[in-house]
């Protein structure tokens, strides 16, 4: 797994896989994104990336493949249903070269359910339990169906509430680095007046990251300046200099969060 250091301090990174055609076909909108990325922050991971690629096998190979070493941990949703088209699992085998069957516990997991749910157990939704050779499985308190951990890659379900309640159950395993901290302004001004100070402070904090997102409200221009960093004796100097001189320049500058 990879550290990367700034002076004592350990940054933990991330990656996202969103699977399904669903997705790129826009009659699914992704709703996992941003709640994978605030509950990391909050453990101390920070997600890097994140792509949506179809329900393709050798597509899902590469992208994993990529991923689980470029970056500590990496997170998956979608494909692991019960319907020809939920190839993730299968994928997940072929990406880490091992085999793949039904897995004992989930079986009886599953068997349990649809038994209690009067529900037939049939051979669909029996595909829910094929699980890679060697994977540790991640608890579904919604659907049962469980999804899995292979080394730092965990494959999670698409559907918002049982991917959530997945995550939580595998926050245990997961280990942060420095948390991201952030600080933003509101400031009543299009985003070019203020570019060239941006660029200023960039240069002189390197360990900041400075963004501005225009706004436009009852015909008025702002400017949202946000500023992130792991290093807070930092974000607070840059966060400082840049509201003193918005004040200076005359503009009304306003704290949120």
């Amino acid at each position: 797994m990879s550290e990367h250091q700034i002076p004592d301090r350990k940054i933990v990174t991330a990656c996202m896989l969103v699977i399904g055609d669903e997705i790129l076909s826009g009659r699914t909108q992704d709703k996992n994104m941003a709640y994978l990325a605030t509950r990391l922050n909050e453990t101390g991971i920070q997600l890097k990336e994140a792509r949506v690629i179809p329900d393709v096998e050798e597509e899902i190979v590469q992208a994993v493949n990529e991923c689980r070493r470029k970056y500590d941990y990496v997170f998956t949703s979608g494909g692991i249903g019960p319907t020809h088209d939920d190839i993730t699992a299968d994928s997940m085998a072929a990406a880490f070269d091992v085999g793949i069957d039904f897995h004992p516990e989930a079986m009886e997991i599953l068997t349990r359910h649809y038994e209690a749910s009067g529900i037939e157990f049939n051979d669909a939704r029996k595909r829910m339990a094929r699980i890679p050779d060697g994977a540790i499985l991640i608890d579904n308190p919604v659907s049962k169906a469980p999804g899995f951990q292979m080394e730092n890659v965990f494959v999670m379900a698409g559907v918002p509430a049982i991917m959530q309640a997945m995550l939580e159950g595998i926050a245990f395993r997961l280990t942060g680095g420095s948390k991201m901290l952030s600080r933003t302004l509101g400031a009543s001004l299009p985003e070019g007046k203020v570019a060239q100070k941006l660029g200023e402070l960039q240069e002189k904090y390197p360990n900041v990251s400075l963004g501005s997102y225009p706004y436009f409200r009852q015909g008025n221009v702002g400017t949202n300046l946000v500023l992130r960093s792991i290093i807070e004796e930092d974000l607070n100097a840059a966060f400082d200099e840049l509201q003193s001189h918005l004040m200076n320049e005359g503009i009304t500058v306003i704290e949120t969060t």
